[in-house]
């Protein structure tokens, strides 16, 4: 049972976490905190938070849980503020993309107090954003990745992993330095596309004569592109590293791609869309579920 739990951030991520521990009456207050007063106001009437916090640090002394939902640039900042008002028996968590980053700035930020940050990350994201956009349910059946520090205790650890676990989620344990090379590419690097087939065809002089032709290809190709802006941003940088690497490796396989468009080379190129068919059904398939 979590007392009081603070959000930071209700929107998809924090308030669907918030809403299925509330019907499982597994927290008895909920507060949340944001910058934009209007999302909390729709939180509150929604039922997903119990009340508003106006000042982060003039709540978080009474919060058993604080749930950092909101942009990874935003968590220095955070983590400052939370430092020198939360109890030791509060547990800070976080629901970022990146890892490496978040646990530094924990690190830098808590001081003497990183060890009650246990971090993790829902793969349950989507492109809407924003109090209106939780529910409950969403992380039934979705990855949770967990990604202890070696300073955190093994009871904080479970703690937060059982929270999840009481939401659908299936946990998972990942060294942070593998988990944001994993994302780079199956996150980071599929986001920057859509972002950048979008932003290419909005600059042509055609614009009007290519979206009106438009049809379920692009949509369902860059639909990721209606992803909020500031967070992606964030990210982008903040796994910089991994993501280089990422858009080193598909530059060299868009040139092999245009070597055989060249050449004409159809048997070549239909091997590799038959490769590309085949991993994506075995993905789809849950080949490589192995928990």
């Amino acid at each position: 049972m979590i007392d009081h739990l603070i959000v930071v951030g209700v929107g998809l991520i924090g308030g669907s976490l918030a809403l299925d521990l509330k019907q499982q009456g597994l927290v008895k207050h909920v507060t949340g905190i944001g910058r934009s007063r209007d999302n909390l106001e729709t939180a509150l009437q929604l039922g997903i938070i119990d009340s508003i916090g106006d000042d982060l640090a003039g709540v978080a002394a009474t919060a058993d849980l604080i749930l950092l939902s909101a942009p990874v640039g935003a968590m220095p900042g955070l983590f400052r503020q939370l430092a020198p008002v939360i109890s030791a028996n509060c547990i800070v968590t976080d629901v970022g993309s990146t890892k490496q980053d978040v646990i530094a700035a924990a690190r830098a930020g808590l001081g003497e107090r990183s060890a009650q940050f246990v971090p993790g990350h829902p793969i349950a994201g989507a492109e809407t954003n924003g109090a209106a956009a939780a529910r409950s349910g969403l992380y039934a059946d979705k990855q949770f990745i967990l990604t202890p520090l070696p300073e955190n205790s093994a009871s904080d650890i479970e703690r937060v992993e059982s929270l999840w676990r009481a939401c659908g989620a299936r946990v998972a344990r990942m060294d942070a330095i593998l988990h944001d090379q994993i994302f780079a590419a199956v996150s980071h690097l599929p986001h920057l596309l859509a972002f950048a087939v979008m932003d290419e065809l909005a600059s042509r002089p055609l614009v009007d004569m290519y979206f009106r032709y438009a049809g379920a290809g692009l949509r369902d190709a860059t639909r990721i592109a209606g992803s909020h802006p500031e967070m992606w941003r964030d990210i982008t940088l903040a796994n910089r590293d991994a993501l280089l690497e990422e858009l080193d490796a598909l530059g060299e396989k868009l040139k092999s791609l245009r070597a055989l468009v060249a050449a004409k080379d159809g048997v070549g190129l239909e091997h590799v869309f038959s490769r590309a068919r085949q991993a994506r059904a075995d993905w789809l398939q849950g080949k490589y579920n192995n928990d």
